[in-house]
C-alpha cells in the first residue's frame, strides 16, 4: 500500500452516484427507495444492470456483475459507487477487476460486508480510502433522516466524521492514531494470504460479523492473530456482532468475553459496540484515512483526521 493514502473528490451539488451489485441478488423495489434519497441529497443516480436481475444466489453470472462493476468503475461521469448489496460473490470476481481507470480518476467506493474485499483489496493495491457504509437497504422512509444514514452523506460531501460512543464494561482505555482498516471478520479471514490482505501493522482494526458461531468468530480471530494481524495495532474497535449462535455443547464464553480474550495480552486500546455492521444502524466508516480513538470510562471516541 502506498505511503500516502488518495482520497477520491468529495461530492457535491449535482454529482453523479452510481448503484451496482457485484455479490449477490438484489431487488428493484429494494434500490428504488436509496435512489430517491440520493436524489434528496442533490445527487444523480446511475443504476447498473445488476440491479434486480439474478443467476442463483448472486445478481447475475461472474461475467455479468464482473461487466457491471467495470462499467462503473471506469465512468468518468460518477463520483461514488454505492453497492447495493453484499451477502457473497466479490472475491469470485476481484482478481479480474482493471483498476486503470478508477487509479486515474478515484470514486468513492461505498458498502460493507462481502464489499469488505473491495476494500481491502483497494487498499493493499492502490492506497486509495473508501467507505464502510450503509447500502441500499439501510433508506427506508423511517431512517431517511436517521443519524447513521445521514453520516454517508456526511462522508460522501466531506464533513468530518466523529463518533461518541457509549462507555462499555468491556472497553480497555487508552488512546491510539493510525488509518482506520477492517471490515467484516469472516472475509477478513478470508483474504489471509491473497493480494487482497488486510494490512494492520499501526492501523486502527475495525471487526464486526453476523450469523456466525461462537467458535468459528474464535477460529477467524485466530487465524488473524497467527497471521500476525492483531499484534501491531493502535486500537481495536469491535462493532456488531449479531445473530450469534451457539452449537449444542455451549463454547463456554460470551462474545464479549471471547473477544476481550482475544487480545487480552496486547497494550492498545479496545472499543466495544461501536453501531456499524449487519444491524440497523449502521454508522459510515472512512477506510484508509487517519483517526485517533480515545477510550475512558466516559465512553469511545473516533475521529477522523484532516
Amino acid at each position: 500500500m502506498k505511503n500516502k493514502i488518495i482520497t477520491p473528490q468529495f461530492l457535491k451539488e449535482g454529482s453523479v452516484v452510481g448503484i451496482t451489485c457485484p455479490s449477490g441478488h438484489v431487488s428493484v423495489e429494494r434500490v428504488a427507495y436509496s435512489i430517491s434519497v440520493l436524489e434528496s441529497w442533490g445527487f444523480r443516480v446511475k443504476t447498473g444492470k445488476t440491479i434486480g436481475s439474478g443467476a442463483g444466489y448472486f445478481s447475475g453470472t461472474d461475467q455479468e456483475r464482473l461487466a457491471d462493476m467495470q462499467a462503473m468503475l471506469d465512468d468518468d461521469t460518477l463520483d461514488a459507487i454505492l453497492m447495493g448489496r453484499g451477502g457473497y460473490g466479490m472475491s469470485r470476481i476481484i482478481d479480474a477487476i482493471d483498476f486503470t481507470k478508477f487509479i486515474e480518476k478515484p470514486k468513492w467506493l461505498c458498502g460493507f460486508s462481502d464489499i469488505t474485499v473491495l476494500h481491502n483489496h483497494v487498499h493493499a493495491k492502490y492506497g486509495i480510502a473508501t467507505l464502510h457504509s450503509p447500502m441500499s437497504g439501510h433508506f427506508k422512509p423511517e431512517t431517511e433522516f436517521e443519524p447513521f444514514l445521514l453520516s454517508l452523506r456526511d462522508a460522501l460531501t466531506g464533513n468530518p466524521l466523529k463518533y461518541n460512543i457509549p462507555a462499555s464494561v468491556c472497553n480497555r482505555s487508552g488512546e491510539g492514531m493510525g488509518v482506520l482498516t477492517g471490515g467484516n471478520l469472516a472475509l477478513m479471514a478470508h483474504l489471509t494470504g491473497s493480494v487482497s490482505e488486510v494490512n494492520t501493522e499501526g492501523k486502527i482494526l475495525f471487526v464486526e460479523d453476523v450469523g456466525e458461531y461462537l467458535y468459528n468468530i474464535d477460529r477467524m480471530l485466530m487465524n488473524l492473530k497467527r497471521a500476525g494481524k492483531l499484534e501491531s495495532l493502535k486500537g481495536i474497535i469491535f462493532g456488531g456482532f449479531t445473530d450469534i449462535k451457539d452449537t449444542e455443547r455451549p463454547f463456554g464464553k460470551t462474545i464479549e468475553e471471547l473477544l476481550l480474550d482475544m487480545v487480552k495480552e496486547y497494550k492498545y486500546p479496545v472499543c466495544f459496540n461501536f453501531p456499524a455492521g449487519h444491524q440497523d444502524i449502521n454508522y459510515t466508516l472512512m477506510l484508509g484515512k487517519m483517526h485517533s480513538l480515545k477510550v475512558s470510562s466516559g465512553g469511545c471516541i473516533l475521529e477522523m483526521l484532516p
